[in-house]
């Protein structure tokens, strides 16, 4: 059973996931004007420009781990998922695929970490996957189905990522976007050079609205979105929070509909609830073994 939050605990919640829905919205808008990228690379130069007085120098031990946590995170998760935001002619099916990331972390887990899973997660995870591919076939998706794979490629680096992280030792969380951020920014700035436009006569010509977009995403999404995160998984534990950030790609689908035009099909309604059920279920199993630690669990 899901405990309840207090009610601060809940509105912060639903901030965090307005923030993180309403940048699918506004990426895409700057994404007419920006290649994917520049676009990333734009975010994570404001990004780390703004956490660069929360800075602390890690542990020389754990510099390796956080090259790797900011080349995954940084550069290609956010690289790629823009970039099928941009292929895609729709914002609900990114924002579903993007929760793929979950079960692709617990078996990650399992394969880099050793961490064993019960048949009910192993079930979840079937179900998360076989979603994908219900959704896959909705016509919506099928006009762009590259979108589609480069999505899944970057919810790959995102679990990646995640796993890698929980090594990381004495470094603060704001430190850890920051550090994100700057690692990620020229790996980016290289590959814009190399298969993007101009990046020059790209700023020169954007509008306000793309600018908008590259704010929202640092300052909404990033700064105010996981600041609150963090704030709730100091007073929750993250199994217990998780399930509630559902809501983030829920309202990034009505915002779709409503602001970009989205008409999603039955296909895609019902492998989103797939992706979304097994979501669920994983992060309802994690809060279980947290409160049950004392009992085994075996993959079945």
């Amino acid at each position: 059973m899901l405990d309840m939050l207090s009610g601060r605990d809940l509105a912060m919640v639903l901030i965090v996931c307005l923030a993180w829905a309403g940048n699918f919205l506004t990426s895409a808008l700057a994404l007419r004007e920006l290649s994917p990228l520049l676009f990333t690379a734009l975010r994570l130069l404001l990004l780390g420009a703004l956490l660069l007085p929360f800075l602390q120098r890690p542990p020389r031990a754990m510099w390796g781990r956080l090259a790797l946590v900011a080349v995954c995170n940084g550069a290609l998760h956010f690289g790629l998922s823009f970039w099928a935001l941009k292929l895609a002619g729709d914002i609900a099916s990114p924002a579903i695929v993007m929760q793929s990331y979950v079960p692709m972390a617990a078996l990650l887990a399992w394969i880099l970490l050793g961490e064993r899973f019960a048949w009910r997660t192993a079930l979840a995870i079937i179900v998360s996957f076989a979603g994908i591919l219900v959704l896959g076939f909705d016509p919506l998706v099928l006009d762009r189905p590259e979108s589609l794979l480069m999505m899944l490629v970057s919810a790959a680096f995102l679990a990646l990522g995640t796993v890698l992280m929980r090594d990381l030792k004495d470094i603060s969380a704001f430190s850890v976007q920051g550090y994100t951020a700057w690692i990620g920014l020229f790996p980016l700035l290289i590959a814009s050079a190399l298969l993007e436009p101009p990046m020059l006569d790209q700023i020169r010509t954007v509008s306000a609205q793309a600018w908008i977009g590259v704010i929202y995403a640092a300052v909404i999404a990033s700064m105010l979105g996981h600041s609150l995160f963090y704030k709730l998984v100091q007073r929750h534990p993250v199994a217990q929070v998780t399930p509630y950030l559902l809501l983030s790609p829920i309202f990034a689908i009505v915002l779709g509909i409503v602001f970009w035009g989205d008409r999603p099909g039955v296909r895609l309604y019902v492998g989103g609830a797939m992706v979304l059920g097994g979501v669920l279920a994983i992060a309802l199993r994690n809060l279980a073994k947290r409160r049950a630690p004392v009992q085994p669990e075996v993959v079945a």
